[in-house]
């Protein structure tokens, strides 16, 4: 199993980026994007259902970030526009293959990407 996460990059406040996530080797049930801010926790953004059908987002970024999957491609996307200066972090995405657990929970998650560097300037 792999997850091969990309897209990050330098951006100025108000600006957009999406975050790419190839996953290989088997389906899961849930996809999803946690971040990681220099000396923080590892914290939940948004996740996705493997039909693409339910998502559910952190308070912080509803409405600016959406998150979706190609089933075809096997990919998940985190769109994230209307950037901050606090939306800074290292993004990872994460996949779990069963339903029981705290979806909102880095624990939960079986298999984690690298990480893609996010950095939003004021």
């Amino acid at each position: 199993v792999q997850l091969q996460a990309c897209g990050g990059g330098l951006v100025q406040a108000g600006g957009s980026l999406r975050l790419s996530c190839a996953v290989s080797g088997r389906a899961f049930s849930w996809y999803a994007w946690f971040r990681q801010a220099p000396g923080m926790e590892r914290e939940f953004v948004a996740v996705v259902s493997r039909g693409g059908g339910n998502t559910y987002y952190a308070g912080s970024v509803k409405g600016r970030f959406t998150i979706s999957r190609d089933k075809a491609e096997d990919t998940v996307y985190l769109q994230m526009n209307n950037l901050k200066p606090e939306d800074t972090a290292v993004y990872y995405c994460a996949a779990r293959i069963g339903h029981s657990g705290d979806r909102y929970d880095r624990m939960s998650y079986d298999f984690w990407g690298q990480g893609t560097l996010v950095t939003v300037s004021s």
